[in-house]
């Protein structure tokens, strides 16, 4: 706690007016809470110094001479002000507090929109340097990217300060941003001071003072705050890696370790014009293995034509019997466009489950005189078929590849999104996207 003998009890010369000053020998001015008078505090008749409108008034939050705990320190809230910057016609106003404590010294509280600083004088200079082509600076082993530059000029002061404060003196700022963390610069009369800040949620502001009531709600992105988004998409891209390997090691499974074996091939020539019967038996072929797929492949040397064919796979002793159809054509030409094709002259059909034994392939092609009047072949067709037995089905495998990017890809563009909107109000909105590198062009 700050001590209650370290307090000195004035009266304002202008009102009457008790003046409690809390900050002992670093306070240059005060201002009276009840007529808004600026006083010399290093005068022994406090002796006003300016006075401004009343009507400019401005209640703090955080009522002077409350006392709150940071860095595990009691903090006495002895000043307050409001600051406003003028950007393309617009006027932008924050709130800050000064806080003090006799060990430690001052500290500072700033207020926009909700969001809230903790702030710290800073006693030594970051090194200059560029990043991605920007304004930075670098500290503690962090880049601070360039945010804003504006001049600020103070509208409203309350308590006691440590400078000869007055409404009105303005200062030119420079902010850089690593959120949480944010350093500023402030010059004014040929002196530099710089401050580093850490981003701190309302509520905890609150509770540091035991402020009862709830804090303002936060609007907009701030120039510091911390993307909730951020490590979420981090998080989300490690979990798709490991979720990459597992669906990788499925894959192989799905590939390498099938049987993928030929148990039938033959070639065949078809000639609808022929006559007799078209339709043919293969020679028995042998299905080993358990119950599994099997791949029946149709090649053909259809040029701008069609053909059907009626298959189907019966078992030699006639126990089982698969009835399946294909359709195949393959047509190509030239228009005004260029050169275009449709359909393909080979196709394939994986019959699930079948049991292992004997089996043979009955074959009847068909062709449509029509399809085939323009055609080189005429009604006339070579083709091939070739049967496979527990053939790699990775069609799931890579349909599921794409749901496993959906969530890393939309925490990224929620991060980015944030990103977007907080360097939307730097001096860099048009190349907001260039805000996320850290790369050093130095």
């Amino acid at each position: 706690m700050v001590a209650a003998k370290h307090v000195r009890s004035l009266s304002c010369p202008d009102c009457g007016g008790l003046i409690e000053l809390r900050g002992m020998q670093h306070t240059r001015t005060a201002v009276c809470v009840n007529c808004c008078s600026i006083l010399d505090a290093a005068s022994p008749s406090l002796k006003v110094l300016s006075k401004f409108d009343d009507k400019m008034r401005v209640v703090p939050l955080i009522p002077l001479g409350s006392r709150g705990r940071f860095e595990g320190a009691p903090f006495e809230a002895i000043g307050f002000q409001q600051r406003s910057i003028y950007v393309d016609g617009g006027t932008y106003s924050w709130t800050e507090y000064l806080l003090f404590n006799p060990y430690r010294g001052f500290r500072y509280l700033t207020m926009y929109n909700g969001h809230w600083n903790y702030v710290t004088p800073m006693q030594r200079l970051p090194q200059f340097k560029t990043v991605t082509g920007r304004r930075a600076v670098w500290l503690d082993g962090r880049d601070y990217r360039h945010f804003q530059h504006a001049q600020a000029a103070t509208t409203f002061v309350m308590g006691e300060f440590p400078w000869a404060v007055r409404v009105g003196e303005t200062a030119n700022c420079d902010d850089y941003v690593c959120p949480p963390y944010i350093l500023s610069s402030e010059t004014s009369s040929g002196e530099v001071n710089w401050s580093h800040g850490v981003y701190m949620e309302g509520q905890a502001v609150y509770d540091a003072f035991g402020i009862q009531r709830q804090p303002p709600p936060k609007y907009g992105v701030f120039a510091n705050q911390p993307s909730p988004y951020a490590d979420k998409a981090k998080q989300s891209w490690r979990t798709f890696t490991l979720l990459l390997v597992v669906w990788a090691a499925l894959f192989g499974w799905f590939t390498v370790f099938r049987m993928n074996k030929v148990v039938y091939e033959g070639s065949f020539r078809f000639n609808a014009s022929e006559l007799g019967e078209h339709s043919l038996v293969t020679p028995v072929f042998e299905v080993p293995g358990n119950r599994s797929n099997l791949e029946v492949e149709l090649k053909t040397d259809l040029d701008n034509n069609w053909a059907y064919f009626n298959l189907a796979l019966l078992k030699e002793d006639g126990s089982i019997g698969y009835d399946f159809g294909r359709e195949v054509s393959y047509y190509h030409g030239y228009n005004s466009d260029g050169s275009w094709t449709e359909g393909d002259a080979k196709d394939s059909v994986v019959l699930p489950r079948v049991e292992p034994g004997k089996y043979y392939l009955r074959i009847e092609p068909e062709m449509d005189a029509e399809a085939s009047r323009t055609a080189a072949a005429g009604m006339a067709m070579r083709y091939d078929v070739r049967v496979v037995r527990d053939v790699p089905q990775t069609w799931l495998m890579w349909l599921a590849l794409p749901l496993l990017l959906i969530p890393p890809v939309r925490k990224s563009i929620q991060a980015g999104a944030f990103e977007g909107a907080r360097w939307a109000e730097s001096d860099y909105s048009s190349g907001s996207s260039d805000s996320g590198g850290s790369e050093d062009d130095d």
